[in-house]
């Protein structure tokens, strides 16, 4: 096992992430520039900026099992890729290989996956926030979406309106229409529960939290019928039966509750046809890397909750 990292190559990990200090011996190395020699790895996780997995799966040994957590594998269409991402898809034919790694859609595709496309962090949380209600056919109309992230999901190097300094006192939207998350959602609402249900017009809008993790998203729908927010959380239990990681909750949920954690908190509210359905969870774990090994876990016969036993905080 190693740990790449180009710009921290030799360095240990617990200097670099102090709160590792004492918890784990590996040292950063560089990438290697060729990749004939992992292929005594069982598993690579590609945790790269966008573009960059694109140059590098398709050299990785075919006996090496891949997690992506970029975007670079998640569309299955080339031209949204290249409107969205601003660049040309090179791996479309390998494209076609990888998995969608939502774990609660697709946990026994995972399974039987060698490339996984983990998804985005806004997607995740809006996907299950959104996926039983899509699933079941039971929206009417347009579904607004009103997601807000924190400042980690930015990366760690500052960069204008993305450095925690800049957003700890303000709030703003950005990319209105535009999120590279949006394509990726409603290619997965296609292919939820029957499949093919999906049919609504999607409004999604994503804003900066003054805070430095999780990410809080605002369901707003109209269905066929009228439903309540306990039959809400009926139909939810039933969806997600088997899935730890998915908790319903009385009310609304709170970051404060899945920050650090691999969970996401789900609740509800209803107005006789409309209803509001709120999901938070950790960008970085659930968002990310802790899906990541969720869907690892999968991969390799584990149980799914294996090193995601992580308790949050309260405030």
């Amino acid at each position: 096992m190693f740990v790449t990292a180009n710009e921290h190559a030799g360095k240990a990990v617990g200097e670099v992430h102090r709160n590792l200090y004492g918890l784990t011996d590996l040292r950063f190395v560089k990438a290697p520039e060729e990749f004939e020699s992992l292929s005594v790895l069982d598993c690579v996780f590609l945790a790269l900026p966008h573009g960059q997995a694109l140059e590098i799966a398709p050299r990785l040994p075919t006996g090496v099992k891949v997690v992506d957590l970029s975007g670079d594998f998640r569309l299955n269409d080339a031209d949204e890729f290249r409107e969205h991402y601003g660049r040309e898809h090179t791996a479309v034919e390998l494209q076609r290989e990888f998995v969608y790694g939502l774990t609660e859609f697709n946990r026994e595709e995972v399974k039987n996956a060698r490339l996984v496309s983990n998804p985005g962090c806004f997607a995740t949380a809006t996907l299950l926030g959104l996926g039983p209600l899509a699933a079941s056919g039971a929206l009417k109309g347009r579904v607004v979406v009103d997601a807000k992230t924190g400042s980690s999901g930015s990366g760690a190097k500052p960069a204008a309106n993305t450095h925690h300094p800049q957003r700890s006192n303000s709030f703003y939207a950005y990319k209105p229409f535009t999120h590279q998350h949006l394509p990726e959602i409603e290619q997965a609402l296609r292919g939820v529960g029957a499949g093919g249900r999906w049919s609504s017009e999607l409004v999604f809008m994503t804003h900066s939290l003054p805070v430095s993790r999780g990410i809080f998203a605002s369901i707003y729908a109209e269905l066929n019928e009228e439903l309540t927010a306990e039959q809400l959380k009926e139909m939810y239990a039933d969806f997600y039966r088997g899935s730890f990681f998915v908790r319903l909750v009385s009310g609304s949920p709170d970051i404060n509750w899945v920050k650090m954690t691999n969970f996401c908190d789900i609740g509800f509210a209803a107005r006789g046809r409309q209803v509001a359905v709120f999901s938070a969870l950790d960008n970085l774990v659930k968002g990310a890397s802790g899906q990541a090994v969720q869907n690892m876990n999968l991969m390799f016969g584990l149980e799914e909750r294996t090193g995601l036993l992580l308790v949050g905080g309260n405030p």
